[in-house]
């Protein structure tokens, strides 16, 4: 899980997420974490003292990405960008022709957040097209927010994980997924999706399942038919899902040690293991 411990609702400062960035790094479960995102705007601003990694969130549009990469402190170290190539309801081809033409000249992956709406399938082939020309991108989709639209039904998002197994397309998700299972915030009534039910549900997409046996992983909030077969698949490599951004770390920890998928002072894989994208 990357680190986003500056976006809400964690919505750290900058140099309070640096510092508590470093102590994950150095913790027990430190490969469970990935790089630290960091809004493009605040780029600047972050003069550390020794090599950070961070993943870049375009905030101010993929135009004001170029000036925040560029001029970046060269002790951060960028291993993603991520760009929100559309708003929903807009075609997401022109945005996502722009990020492919940026990261045609940059070492690093890129992210292209794509709205679950009109144009996307479109633009996964797109995708699929420029990752087979070696253009480092995958997708990124959004699982939450602070408007119940946002979060995609099991079915929209079971035909997602499906489109792009099809497509053999990474991606990774945003927002909301800070519990391993399916549940019901008790403040907002919004259903959020579990990093579980996802892990489990994409594995299942990628040996084969259909749709509708996807969504019904994803649906699940129950552990016991998510536990076993995550288990069971500990050292086989994770399939598509890249991972997920999370304003905390500890939470999702906490989950995967209450399940018994990692243990207390455990400092290896915690999971199905990393994903070549």
């Amino acid at each position: 899980m990357d680190d986003a411990a500056v976006f809400p609702p964690g919505s750290a400062t900058v140099p309070d997420a640096v510092t508590g960035h470093r102590e994950h790094r150095v913790a027990w479960y430190a490969d469970l974490v990935g790089p630290l995102l960091l809004p493009a705007s605040a780029l600047a601003s972050v003069r550390p003292d020794e090599p950070l990694a961070v993943g870049v969130v375009a905030d101010g549009g993929i135009d004001a990405l170029p000036p925040a990469v560029e001029t970046a402190d060269p002790r951060v170290e960028i291993r993603q960008v991520e760009v929100a190539v559309a708003k929903r309801g807009e075609d997401p081809g022109p945005g996502l022709r722009r990020l492919l033409t940026l990261l045609a000249g940059w070492p690093f992956i890129g992210y292209a957040e794509l709205p679950l709406t009109w144009g996307l399938l479109a633009a996964l082939d797109t995708l699929a097209e420029a990752r087979a020309a070696g253009v480092r991108v995958a997708a990124k989709f959004r699982t939450g927010g602070l408007a119940a639209e946002l979060f995609p039904t099991p079915v929209e998002l079971a035909a997602v994980l499906c489109a792009c197994r099809d497509r053999d397309l990474p991606f990774k998700l945003t927002a909301g997924l800070h519990n391993a299972l399916r549940h019901t915030d008790p403040e907002t009534g919004f259903v959020h999706h579990g990093f579980l039910n996802v892990l489990v549900a994409t594995a299942a997409a990628v040996d084969g399942a259909e749709v509708a046996d996807v969504a019904e992983l994803l649906a699940a909030t129950d552990p016991v038919p998510l536990i076993e077969p995550a288990r069971a698949h500990r050292d086989r490599q994770r399939p598509l899902w890249v991972g997920f951004g999370s304003c905390s770390i500890m939470e999702p920890l906490t989950d995967l040690i209450r399940f018994g998928l990692v243990n207390g002072g455990y400092g290896g894989d915690g999971g199905y293991g990393d994903v070549e994208h």
